[in-house]
């Protein structure tokens, strides 16, 4: 596994903490974005990139992070000590979506992210300074639709929805062409005829 190229976003100086944001890829192949780098009591280092970890209200089983103090849809108030605790006592919040296994392998990436971030932060001091790290959100909407990588890949020419969310009432993910036949004493009712 070789690191093949490593983005930096450098924060403003305001931020405390955080000093970048950074991608990494390996072997021209596979990028991990969203990656952190971090000032703590020891210098640098790098935050893998992770998601809040969220539990069930248990009056209307509806999903709060676990620093919520009140359910987001019932209102009822949650227990606040309900995160799991690490040794010392702290609260896991958060969970990495991805990390290294190996302690070899973590040092890799941190040694490569945090000599790229010390090369970023020279170059941006040079005029005309433009950033390569890229922002997705935009890409992504564009370029990685589902019915753009299955046109890209030669799947079938055909149009390509999105999938339901796997909460959504039964039936609600059906076109209006997939829906059946009203029934004909349904057709007088009240807002018959709407689609």
């Amino acid at each position: 596994m070789v690191i093949t190229e490593v983005r930096i976003k450098l924060v403003e100086e305001n931020n405390e903490r955080l000093q970048a944001f950074c991608s990494i890829t390996f072997g021209h192949n596979f990028v991990i974005r969203d990656l952190k780098i971090i000032e703590g009591t020891k210098g640098s280092f790098v935050a893998m990139p992770s998601r809040k970890l969220t539990d069930r209200c248990t009056s209307c089983g509806c999903k709060n992070h676990l620093r919520a103090r009140y359910c987001n849809s019932c209102g009822g108030k949650l227990d606040e000590h309900r995160a799991m605790r690490d040794p010392e006592g702290r609260a896991k919040l958060h969970a990495d979506i991805a990390h290294p296994i190996n302690s070899a392998c973590r040092e890799m990436i941190q040694s490569a992210v945090i000599k790229a971030y010390q090369e970023e932060k020279v170059r941006s001091k040079q005029p005309g300074y433009v950033c390569a790290y890229d922002d997705y959100d935009a890409e992504f909407d564009e370029a990685c639709s589902y019915a753009s990588m299955v046109g890209e890949m030669g799947g079938a020419k055909t149009t390509y929805r999105q999938h339901p969310s796997h909460t959504a009432p039964r039936g609600t993910h059906l076109r209006p062409d997939d829906v059946p036949a009203k029934k004909k004493e349904e057709s007088g009712s009240f807002g018959a005829g709407i689609m």
